[in-house]
Formats: structure tokens, sequence, C-alpha cells
């Protein structure tokens, strides 16, 4: 039965990607050996409460292989019809082309660009470890579970796994365990054609426990492969030799198995070989008997949890209530606003990044699970929570992480953080080193995950470290990427705005700071600032609107004093985020912008943007072009971004 079962998650898989006539058959039918040893044999999860606090959670990193999923995860009964199945890759259908975050559905994250669901799972450990020693008592294990992930030589290849993968190592995650599915081919043929490195070697350089099976096509090796992983020290990867496209007479081992479907004759021939029917989308009511037998095992393990969780609640009744404070994600924005000692800065200037270090000891004070860390960055991105301690190896109830010099596996570490529950999480660099990040903030954004990127030294204001270091374009990046917020905070209060956003937010958020101070003077109260934009000095019949982000705030307030010795009345307006702006209603917007009134925005980065905001007729002032090292304040001059600019082009402007 156990080898019927690996053949039909192999054939059903293969009739999924023949329906949609797309897809990759060739991994599942290779790695349905590994999906039944570790979804079905070992690992702990409860279809009945997918939600289940101390599941395993297992990634499928390469989710191309999304069809082995869904098939496995149908099996054992999580809410997939066989008409899911059917419909895979189809528009609207639970079943897309590669796995879209959905825990009640068994996927724990959203994969398919390769190495993030490694980086991922390395976030879920880190997590596992944190709650851990914070909950757990003696004889009551609240949180005691295992990461897996599932990858391929893909995931390997791409730069992202290395970073996570050596931080993995030397943080100790034991249990974090990674399933290599080695079948040495990829797209354009074997991997010897760019990939000849020796992975066992690699991942001991990591100090990785490292555990190959000699046959990959074997259940029962890589099921015993698991258990030893169980016991091992470190993070552990499981080295599994398997054939792609395995079954397929004509296909298997090579490249042509891997992104497209066997064929009608092909596919017919794979299920004589298995002895299996020749028809589309059957399971044998044995299989389903046989996968349900197990996951009663699991659900029993589950119930155990449960009363275990009920008696901790009479026994430590304070640690229970901040149970479910820190498995409550929701953060209401009003009590924020309320504490107005939250979001008062009383000196007369100072850097935004430095009023964010402020905000985040504030909001660490008051969310004991807020934890986060910088990319080697956190004395200049001021993200060190005082007092909090380094997480490591050692002491697990840090609150403060160490990155190291790796932004792209920061920022999805981070994602696997979030996506685990029971922290909030943010991470830390320069904004123009958000380049690195883009892939997995991308990831935040499309799973919804509430982590906070704090991106500092964020425009020309970096000054002598040149073009290099200078953001011009990355706030257009961000701002273009769906369901991220962005904001480009002009002072403290504004910046505390930001950061309650981020707080109550289910969706990912970037702060962009100045590295230069600015002067504390702008909004009267937070509340304005929720908004995206808001008038910040206003005059009955302005003859033009000026409009500004961040540091360029103190230009438009320079020049209106300029303009209104000209007899030119302006009307200021504060937008630190543009697209949140966008989102208000439409009467609101009108009021801020008014209607027939020609408008001029400035803000110290690329100008596409703004023209969202100005209109053809209006005058947005930016840098189009890269930077220079230079003292900041020749840079702000010779590159236009000041008041007396502003004068000029708004009288140019009103003789039209």
């Amino acid at each position: 039965m156990q080898e019927r079962t690996v053949n039909t998650i192999r054939v059903l898989s293969a009739d999924m990607v023949q329906k949609a006539n797309s897809g990759h058959p060739g991994a599942p039918m290779g790695m349905a050996p590994m999906a039944h040893a570790l979804w079905i044999k070992h690992a702990s999860h409860d279809p009945n409460n997918p939600n289940w606090e101390n599941r395993d959670r297992v990634v499928l990193s390469s989710g191309h292989a999304s069809a082995m999923l869904y098939s496995v995860l149908h099996l054992c009964g999580y809410n997939y019809s066989m008409d899911d199945l059917k419909a895979y890759r189809q528009f609207g259908s639970i079943t897309p082309g590669h796995p879209e975050r959905d825990i009640n559905r068994g996927v724990e994250v959203t994969t398919g660009p390769l190495g993030q669901g490694i980086a991922n799972a390395v976030g879920m450990a880190i997590a596992e470890t944190m709650l851990a020693e914070k909950f757990n008592q003696p004889g009551y294990e609240l949180i005691n579970h295992r990461t897996y992930a599932i990858c391929g030589d893909g995931c390997l290849m791409e730069g992202i796994s290395g970073e996570a993968c050596s931080l993995a190592g030397t943080l100790k995650l034991s249990k974090l365990t990674v399933l290599y599915d080695a079948n040495n081919i990829t797209i354009e043929g074997s991997t010897d054609l760019a990939f000849t490195e020796d992975v066992a070697k690699r991942f001991e350089s990591y100090c990785w426990n490292v555990i190959t099976v000699d046959d990959g096509n074997d259940t029962s090796m890589v099921l015993e492969a698991l258990k030893k992983a169980d016991n091992s020290d470190k993070p552990t990867i499981i080295i599994c030799p398997t054939i792609i496209g395995y079954g397929s007479k004509n296909k298997q081992g090579k490249a042509i198995a891997h992104g497209e479907p066997l064929g009608i004759e092909e596919l017919i021939s794979v299920k004589k070989l298995f002895g299996l029917s020749e028809e589309s989308f059957i399971v044998e009511d044995g299989v389903f008997s046989y996968v349900r037998d197990e996951m009663k095992k699991n659900h029993a393990k589950y119930e155990a949890w449960h009363k275990m969780l009920e008696d901790y609640s009479v026994k430590f009744p304070d640690l229970y209530v901040q149970w479910n404070d820190w498995n409550n994600s929701n953060v209401d924005i009003d009590t924020l606003l309320s504490n107005s000692t939250l979001s008062e800065f009383t000196q007369e200037s100072s850097a935004t990044r430095n009023d964010s270090g402020v905000m985040i000891n504030r909001l660490a004070d008051v969310f004991p699970n807020l934890v986060g860390g910088s990319a080697d960055l956190a004395p200049s991105n001021k993200t060190n929570i005082a007092g909090g301690g380094s997480y490591s190896a050692e002491n697990r109830s840090g609150r403060n992480f160490h990155f190291g010099v790796r932004e792209h596996a920061m920022a999805a570490i981070c994602n696997g953080i979030a996506a685990h529950g029971g922290l909030r999480v943010f991470c830390a660099t320069f904004l123009v080193f958000s380049d690195y990040m883009k892939a997995a903030i991308r990831m935040s954004a499309i799973m919804k995950l509430p982590v906070t990127y704090v991106l500092t030294h964020d425009s020309i204001g970096v000054g002598e470290d040149g073009e290099t270091h200078q953001p011009v374009e990355h706030l257009a990046m961000l701002r273009s990427t769906p369901e991220l917020l962005v904001y480009r905070p002009a002072d403290g209060r504004e910046t505390a705005a930001a950061w309650f956003m981020a707080m109550s937010s289910s969706k990912p958020t970037c702060i962009a700071l100045t590295r230069q101070n600015l002067p504390n003077t702008y909004p009267t109260n937070c509340k304005n600032v929720l908004k995206g934009a808001y008038v910040i000095k206003d005059t009955d019949t302005p003859d033009i609107l000026l409009i500004a982000s961040g540091s360029e705030l103190q230009c438009i307030f320079d020049a209106d004093a300029k303009l209104k010795e000209k007899g030119i009345n302006t009307k200021l307006i504060s937008m630190p985020s543009i697209e949140l702006f966008l989102q208000q209603p439409h009467e609101y917007q009108q009021s801020v912008l008014n209607p027939g009134i020609k408008r001029l925005a400035i803000e110290a980065a690329c100008t596409m943007p703004w023209y969202r905001i100005v209109g053809s007729d209006g005058v947005a002032i930016g840098i189009d072009h890269f930077g220079a090292s230079s003292p900041a304040n020749v840079l702000f001059k010779e590159y236009g971004i000041t008041s007396s600019n502003i004068v000029e082009k708004a009288v140019k402007l009103l003789r039209f």
C-alpha cells in the first residue's frame, strides 16, 4: 500500500499537468517517495486543525512541483476536492501553478521563486526556538515542532539559499531539515552545465549535519533519514538522489520531463507500469483509507496537545494570557493613537532614522513579541532594541537579530518568521539595498505578511558615499509593488504614524528614513498622517499647491515665504505615502488637492510616481539620474532640490 500510495501521488500529479496542458510533472514523479515519507509518515500536522500552533511546518521550496503538493494534501484530507485538482492552473482555482499561502489548506507559504522557501523555513525555525523559550515550562512544551523544506537543484543554485543556510548553521537551528531532490536536471539539461559543486561539503562548511540517502526513490530510506535528522544538534540536509519523471519510458531522467505534460500515451504507459487505472484522477479507496489512518495518528497528537494547553491555562494563567496575545496579530491603531507619549517628540530636530529607533524601543515596551534586526547596519539603521539582547544559538530569547551582510535572506527569513505566527518582525538596511531584497519584499506583499522594512539613508543625503549608495529609483520601485505600503516621513510624529500603521497592518510596510536631521515641527497629530497626505498650511485662495515628502517638506516651507513676497498664495501638503493617499475617499482627496489649482511636487528621488498627483499640467521636481560623491548640501543645491528652484518652477508654472 505504501508503494501504491507513492505511485498514486505520481500519476495524480501527472494527470493534473496533463489536463491543464501546463506544468511540471517530472519533479513530482521523482519526489513522490519524499512527499510520502514526509507528509504522510513523519511530519506532525492535522488536516482537521490546520492552524495548530505546534504543527510541523512543511515548505515546498521547489514550488514548480505544486501538483505533488496538492495531490498529497488531497490524500491527507485537506480541503482539496478532486474537482479542485482537475482545475489545476485555471483562473480562480485553489490549485494555482505555484503554491500560494493558505494555511487552512496546508500551504504554509507562497513559493515559486527558487530559494525563497528555504529562507522562509529558516525564519520559521527561528520563530519556533523563540516561542519555545518564551512559553515552554517543565512538562508543558507548547512549542516543540520541526520545520522542513523540500528543495531542488535550482533552489541551491540561487544565492539566497547560501545566505540563509549559512546563517542557519551559525544559529544551530537543529529543528530545521531540508530534503534535497537531487535529480541533476534543470530546464536547459544536466546540472553539470552550471552546477558541479559538492553540495555535501558545502553544507558541512555551513555547520550542517549532512545525510545522503542511497536511493531517494526508497521511502523507507528517506523516512530513516528523517528520523536521524530529528536527533541532530545542527540543521540537517538530506540529499536524496532521484530520477526526474520516474516511470516515464521516454522522458524519465531528461530535461523534457521538467516543464511539459507527458502526453496521453506516455501517461497511460506510466499507469500501466505502476499497475494503476488508466483513467484520469482515480484514487483507490485503499489508498485513501491508508493515508487517513496515518492522519488519525496526527489528530491524536493534536488532541493531546490541546489537552495540555487547557491544563497550561490553569497552571500558568499569566503566560496563557500572553500566549493568546502573541498569537493574535490584530493591533488596534486607535489604542496606539490614544497613547500620546508614544508619538511625542520634543527635540527641535533629528534624523528620522533616529526617530524610528525611538519608536522601535517605545513599541518594544508595549509589544514584547516585537523582534527584528539589521543586515549588519544596526548602528546606522538605529534598530537595536535596548536591553533586548542578541538572538543567537546560546540566547533564544534575544530580540535583536544579527543577519550579517545578507539582505536578500534577511527579508525572506523575516517572511518566514511572520508566516510562522506569534511574533511581529522588522528588518533593516539602507534604502538603496532594497534592490537586494526586492524579490523577498515582493513575496511579503503577495502573501500579505506584516513585515516592517526599515530603510534608512533615503536619498542623496547620504552624501560622500556616492551614487552607489544614493537611492534614486527605489521609492518608485517600492511604490509600484501592489499590497505594499511605503512611508517617507518628514519628522518624528510622521515617523510615529508610519510605525503605528505598520504595527496595525496585515500587510508589509516600508519606512524610508533620513540620515540627516529634520525639524520636528510639522503635523499637529498623528491621525492626519494616517491618510497618506494632509494639509499642513492652508489658505482660502491658493494659487498653487506645493507637495512634498520627507526631507523636502522643509523646502516647500522655505519656498512658501519667498512666494508670498511675490504675492503668490500657496497651500502646503505633506504626502508621506502616495499610495495610501490614493486609497482615501474621493472627497478627501479633493479636499487636499483642490481641483483646478496648479500643483508642484518635490522629492529627492525620481519624479515618475509624482505625475499621478500633479497631473500632466503640473511640475515634479526630483532626480532622474544617478548621484555623485559629494557633501549632501552640495548635491541638493546642484540637483535643484531647493526652495529657490521651487520658486522658479512655481512662477513659471503659473505663467502658463
